[in-house]
């Protein structure tokens, strides 16, 4: 039976409509991603560090990198000027796009993912996404700093080499200051330690939980697979969180992602990073969205913001639940 679910965390409904998952090629795996240039060797792999501009953090031994951050060649967000709106007439209003645009390099293999990452590797990944925040929020002209991980070209990523990006940002872009809202309206504790307690009460939907982070299919997921990974320490940003936090995270992700290989294919996704502005401290959780790219928005999405789910989120944590080892 079709049914509609209200996203708390962004004030839309989602159609859960699992029939539709029986049409024909319903699902998509990722096409290889394409270099506009295949004679120019990767830019991200050890050896060609030349073609890149320099980097500002690497973790590693001497001599040698696991994880480099670089500024991006063609950044979205550039310069320190402060965020100032112009009005350019009556339907015509700009702003300055200072800020700042970085890749994250997260290992020196070009064929990795983060599900192959070692426990180590992502430890690191998660430290420099740390650092480099915590370095942004120095910065008087920034106000938000957004991580993510684009994975196949389907997802946005141009290169197949596994990368991420930092984009520091002057202003705070509406998804953020909608998820505040609703964290601010809310009734009751936090929305997210709130939804911790209550799908580890039904159980049916968690698929990885240890005794630092929660990863659920979320009740209200509006694409097949959806994943949220909760850390269980409230804290509203993730650069001010333990450490443990960080390592924890960076493992749930990797083995909830390689159940996500194996139980659906070589899917493309993204990994969006949300954490409070830098200047913001309640009402706010700092968490992980995972959003696989197995199916396509059409008309219907666009033109009214309302997601359709093929996949229950139920079915979707049977197929990706993660057995922790014991001990």
């Amino acid at each position: 039976m079709n049914q509609l679910r209200l996203d708390p965390m962004s004030g839309r409904w989602v159609v859960v409509s699992t029939v539709r998952s029986d049409r024909p090629a319903a699902f998509v795996t990722r096409t290889p991603t394409v270099q506009e240039d295949t004679s120019r060797p990767c830019p991200f792999c050890p050896g060609n560090e030349e073609a890149s501009p320099p980097a500002l953090e690497t973790y590693g031994p001497s001599g040698s990198w696991l994880v480099r951050v670089v500024p991006n060649l063609y950044p979205a967000f550039e310069g320190d000027e402060p965020f100032v709106v112009t009005n350019r007439g009556p339907v015509f209003t700009q702003a300055t796009a200072g800020g700042i645009h970085e890749v994250l390099i997260l290992s020196p293999e070009h064929d990795a993912s983060w599900s192959m990452l070692s426990d180590e590797q992502t430890g690191l990944v998660m430290a420099a996404l740390r650092d480099r925040i915590e370095e942004h929020s120095q910065l008087p002209n920034l106000r938000y700093s957004q991580a993510i991980v684009n994975s196949g070209r389907e997802a946005g990523a141009s290169l197949d080499h596994p990368h991420g990006q930092l984009l520091g940002m002057s202003f705070v872009p509406r998804e953020l200051a909608e998820e505040q809202a609703r964290f601010a309206r809310f009734a009751g504790s936090c929305l997210l330690c709130t939804t911790v307690d209550a799908e580890e009460s039904e159980g049916h939907r968690v698929i990885f939980a240890d005794d630092r982070v929660v990863v659920v299919c979320p009740f209200w997921s509006a694409t097949p697979y959806e994943m949220l990974a909760i850390p269980r320490c409230h804290s509203p940003h993730l650069y001010r969180s333990p450490t443990e936090d960080l390592v924890s995270v960076g493992r749930a992700l990797k083995g909830c992602l390689r159940q996500l290989k194996d139980q659906v294919g070589d899917v493309a996704y993204n990994i969006v990073f949300h954490s409070a502005p830098y200047r913001v401290n309640e009402p706010f959780h700092w968490h992980v969205h995972i959003w696989p790219k197995v199916t396509s928005r059409a008309g219907f999405e666009m033109g009214t913001g309302v997601a359709i789910n093929i996949v229950a989120p139920e079915q979707a944590a049977e197929q990706l639940r993660v057995v922790v080892p014991a001990g």
